[in-house]
């Protein structure tokens, strides 16, 4: 299983547009995806934008991409731009 810890650098955080982005992204990849808070915060679905949104991840806060499968590490270093800075 891959991951990346990515610091979220858009000021409304993984939010509105970001969050719609890194969605239809992650629908894409025929692979599960999962984001938690980088604190230990539970995993979720990386391809549900509410599930996303109710993480309320903000400016500044590290998140943990992980995903797992054929094309993985890709996937993570697209999901990574979109979301912030490694």
């Amino acid at each position: 299983m891959g991951e990346r810890k990515v610091t979220v650098a858009a000021e409304v955080g993984l939010h509105a547009r970001p969050a719609a982005t890194f969605v239809q992204r992650a629908m894409q990849a025929p692979i599960d995806i999962t984001v938690a808070k980088a604190n230990g915060g539970t995993p979720i679905n990386g391809k549900s934008i509410l599930a996303i949104m109710a993480l309320d991840v903000r400016q500044g806060e590290t998140i943990v991409i992980s995903a797992e499968g054929e094309g993985a590490e890709a996937i993570l270093d697209e999901l990574a731009a979109i979301a912030g800075t490694p």
